[in-house]
């Protein structure tokens, strides 16, 4: 995923900047409300982690604009007297809460949470064709054997089985992997491209090149 971590507490920002990268996803980050507001405005992202107690800019503010842009998920960070304010954000559109101080794990969990359900999917487990995607336990099944991936073979499994039988472009993938400051040269994609290929070789489905269009995720036809 693209994550926006918009929190003024440089070790909160970092702790959570830290961990979804070491969990592979392209993540930006934000100490003020105004920058904050900037990026929403010209960034697609996949998830929004919001502080509610911001310089220059409102949560408010930020929510707003998101939602003028579309269903994007948004979890907010709150202290426990922010009662009124959380309750006005939830009514503007945001997704959820979390009440600091707060269990990473449980950060996670609400996360992929709001994530499946903005993309209209309940459950943890994706199933295309003869394999299964186990977003909870990051686990990734082909004909129910399990298959070892490494981080971003698998980050990019998830972003293609989170938009199957549509065509990717390189800019896309990136968008989605990498924040501003970490990312790839376009030969890097092909690359991981071809090893997650390698590694789904056994299975159903395959990665099809639409060459100057980009990849698609697709069930083989018979």
């Amino acid at each position: 995923m693209r994550v926006l971590i918009v929190e003024d507490d440089r070790l909160i920002s970092e702790s959570l900047e830290q961990r979804f990268k070491d969990l592979g996803h392209g993540v930006d980050t934000a100490y003020d409300g105004q920058v904050a507001y900037s990026l929403v405005a010209h960034t697609k992202y996949d998830l929004v982690i919001l502080d509610l107690n911001l310089p220059n800019r409102s949560g408010e503010a930020i929510t707003k604009k998101i939602r003028q842009h579309g269903n994007t998920p948004i979890l907010i960070l709150t202290a426990r007297n922010e009662v009124f304010d959380r309750i006005e954000l939830l009514d503007l559109g945001a997704d959820d809460y979390l009440t600091k101080p707060f269990d990473l794990g449980e950060l996670e969990a609400r996360c992929r949470s709001i994530v499946r359900r903005s993309q209209g999917n309940d459950q943890n487990v994706i199933e295309i064709g003869d394999i299964s995607f186990d977003a909870a336990s990051a686990r990734v099944l082909v004909q129910g054997q399990e298959i070892d991936l490494k981080n971003r073979e698998y980050r990019l499994l998830e972003v293609f089985v989170c938009h199957p039988n549509r065509v990717l472009s390189k800019d896309e993938i990136i968008d989605h992997l990498y924040g501003y400051d970490n990312p790839p040269n376009q030969n890097a994609i092909e690359t991981y491209v071809g090893r997650l290929r390698k590694s789904l070789s056994a299975s159903s489905v395959e990665i099809k090149t639409l060459r100057g269009l980009g990849y698609v995720l697709s069930v083989k036809k018979p």
